[in-house]
């Protein structure tokens, strides 16, 4: 798998677009209420961001109905829920961590990610996207079944393609966890 991937700006103007192009449809889908939605972007500061990138990664679109201020999140392959690493880092991260101590020394290292926060990251592969209704739906449909314990790296060999394409697919299949709470607790 290549980590190259998190400091590749094409990479993340990509997924960039992705998102841009997700909240264009997120916002004509309108509000419930009947509303228009008005842009009302909220920052972010996310973490394992290239610096060049850094300000086209520091907001997440977001939208506010004119009518009953109700508030929408479009979905996104830049972030992962609430979480404040990259979407990317959270998936790579964890895929190389996968419990080996070498790994975790690196990435510890080289993005700054603490110890106990892969841990987390890998209880919450392990543990509760079992549980979300997108892999209560979806899961079946891949054969052999990917087994919890090799999430995320056994669900990523599934997407085809090279590293990239698959990475791509990967996080394109998260984009509906993304607006929704989800149970990770990642700390500052």
């Amino acid at each position: 798998m290549c980590h190259a991937l998190l400091l590749d700006p094409k990479f993340l103007c990509i997924l960039l677009q992705i998102d841009v192009e997700l909240a264009r449809e997120a916002r004509a889908v309108g509000c419930a209420c009947g509303g228009a939605l008005h842009r009302a972007d909220f920052p972010r500061k996310p973490r394992a961001c290239p610096s060049e990138v850094r300000d086209d990664f520091s907001t997440r679109f977001s939208f506010c109905c004119n009518r009953c201020r109700r508030r929408t999140t479009s979905m996104s392959v830049r972030f992962l829920g609430r979480r404040v690493y990259l979407s990317l880092a959270v998936v790579l991260a964890s895929a190389r961590h996968a419990g080996q101590m070498p790994a975790a020394a690196w990435l510890a290292g080289e993005l700054g990610v603490p110890l106990r926060t892969l841990q987390r990251w890998r209880q919450w592969w392990r543990d509760s996207l079992p549980l979300t209704p997108l892999w209560q739906e979806v899961c079946a449909r891949f054969m052999p079944p990917v087994a919890s314990d090799t999430l995320p790296a056994g669900l990523l060999e599934r997407f085809a393609g090279d590293a990239k394409e698959a990475l791509m697919r990967l996080l394109v299949f998260l984009t509906p966890i993304t607006v929704r709470p989800v149970a990770l607790n990642e700390g500052c």
